[in-house]
């Protein structure tokens, strides 16, 4: 039976795969999906270790996590991306092999990614793209009579309370804007009447009044019997829409909640270790450096109340902030990446006003930036070759780079960050996820530079590489460098800062040294802050 066919659902048919898909009739005796003990390891490294969850039909379940806690790996699996991992997945009841995407979505396992570019065909027309996994299925001629995709599309859109005109629908995908590729790939989803959807930071590309209408749309999902796994970092969208919060930190699940709930506990469980000491310096207001770079009114968010700042020599000022707190906006801003639009900055007394970030580098402000891969890395380039790459001026000579220098350069970072790599010359592919890391703060110490920011440094590496990056940091201020490091882990930033920031939605709800930085205190203001 084809979708169109189904009578009386405002969604279509179930995805084929075991029976038993909850309804809004009845409350059945087994979870949607389960997960038992799911386990993944990248290169060695574990991201995901014995992961074991439940979502009932008819429930929203929010997934938390700080960066780099496994939430998309654990996605991927669900999605059918990862297909080797450990443990076992259930589809009511029954042991599912989700081996390929197509394999998930038959299985009634629809996924709305955050990388909206990833969801979409271009060169296919809007109600193409609409149809697409109907198209991509079909046996014998793919090609269906046009008429047929642009009344199939009308049926798919009006879902989802649509109401793109046939010469929308008709146009190249690429025409709509971020937002309504979004709700494309959401209404796509929901046109097979999944048993779990998944939404990966939904509402990330939507206007307020498109997040109401998405709000509503997951309250009937919930009504009529479908599995929602909800995953934000918007603390008020999950206290609206979720029966029921797991948190996810380090590959483990930390935290599970039913409403309502204890939001402290939660923070808590996402975003510091239940064990260990605070380790923040003993730096006193009064007792500080002379300010290298100050911020004054600048405005990182529309709408939100400006910032004053002021990074101090010898001193690691510490952001720490949820995911879409400001932290990037402010890196990106001080490098010239993004200059900002309001206020000004002084550096070492004078005005600075970097229009892009080569000027902030001749000015010595150096970025190490949150995506290291898409931002900071060259693929096939050699660990010297990457080192030197901000910096060819100083090791070329009548336009060639001089590779003594290069090397000798990328030789020194090896051995003073503990970088593991055969050589120099390895390409960065060659080296882990940790030591790639490395490699970047390395770059970025090869000037000596007056302001280093380090945005989300920590991520994806392991302690013993985090420890290494801290003392650089920590040593780079000890000469008298102002040291920024921004992250949404509260223990890596007290492991490292002499101060520490609490950043929200592009304001300042705390600005504290030593003792005054504790761990609580801390975690209690990012909580009294969504």
């Amino acid at each position: 039976m084809s979708p169109t066919e189904t009578p009386g659902s405002t969604y279509g048919t179930p995805g084929n795969g075991p029976s038993g898909a909850g309804s809004s009739s009845g409350t059945p005796s087994v979870p949607a999906v389960s997960l038992r003990d799911i386990g993944k390891a990248f290169g060695g490294k574990t991201v995901l270790a014995s992961v074991s969850l439940d979502i009932a039909p008819g429930s929203v379940v929010a997934l938390l996590g700080a960066n780099g806690a496994g939430k998309s790996t654990l996605i991927k699996i669900l999605s059918g991306v990862h297909a080797d991992h450990g443990g076992e997945i259930l589809v009511d009841g029954v042991p599912a092999a989700l081996q390929t995407p197509l394999a998930a979505r038959q299985l009634g396992i629809q996924t709305v990614h955050q990388r909206i570019s990833e969801g979409v065909v271009p060169g296919l027309t809007v109600a193409e793209n609409l149809v697409f996994e109907e198209l991509a299925q079909r046996r014998g001629n793919p090609f269906l009579n046009g008429r047929r995709v642009l009344a199939r599309a009308r049926e798919i859109q009006a879902a989802l309370g649509l109401d793109w005109s046939d010469t929308v629908l008709r146009q190249d995908v690429t025409e709509l804007g971020i937002s309504d590729r979004q709700l494309l790939i959401l209404a796509r989803a929901l046109a097979t009447r999944p048993r779990l959807l998944i939404l990966d930071e939904p509402t990330s590309a939507l206007s307020a009044a498109e997040a109401e209408r998405l709000f509503a749309l997951v309250e009937t999902l919930r009504d009529d019997g479908i599995a929602v796994l909800y995953v934000s970092h918007r603390l008020g969208e999950i206290d609206a829409l979720a029966d029921r919060l797991v948190v996810l930190r380090d590959g483990r699940l930390t935290e599970d909640q039913a409403r309502p709930f204890d939001w402290d506990a939660a923070l808590r469980a996402m975003l510091a270790q239940a064990h260990g000491t605070t380790t923040a310096r003993p730096v006193r207001e009064g007792d500080q450096g002379e300010v290298v770079l100050s911020l004054r009114g600048v405005r990182l968010f529309e709408g939100r109340a400006p910032l004053d700042l002021d990074l101090r020599a010898g001193e690691v000022t510490g952001v720490v902030g949820l995911l879409g707190a400001g932290k990037t906006e402010l890196a990106r801003g001080l490098f010239a990446a993004e200059p900002f639009t309001t206020g000004t900055a002084e550096l070492d007394g004078k005005p600075y006003r970097p229009r892009r970030p080569a000027d902030a580098i001749r000015a010595g402000v150096h970025l190490v930036p949150e995506d290291r891969h898409a931002d900071a890395l060259v693929p096939g380039w050699s660990v010297a070759q990457n080192i030197s790459l901000p910096f060819l001026r100083s090791f070329s000579r009548l336009g060639l780079v001089t590779t003594a220098r290069e090397n000798a350069l990328g030789r020194d970072t090896v051995d003073a960050l503990g970088v593991v790599t055969r050589d120099e010359h390895s390409t960065v592919e060659e080296l882990s996820g940790g030591n790639q890391q490395k490699v970047v703060v390395g770059r970025w110490l090869a000037e000596t530079p007056r302001v280093l920011i380090l945005d989300e440094p920590f991520r994806g590496v392991d302690i013993g590489a985090r420890r290494d990056i801290g003392r650089r940091a920590r040593a780079l201020a000890a000469d008298g460098a102002a040291v920024l490091v921004l992250s949404a882990d509260v223990d890596e930033v007290l492991e490292v800062a002499d101060r520490v920031v609490v950043l929200a939605a592009g304001e300042v709800h705390l600005d504290a040294y030593g003792e005054d930085a504790r761990r609580d205190r801390v975690i209690g203001t990012i909580s009294a802050s969504v």
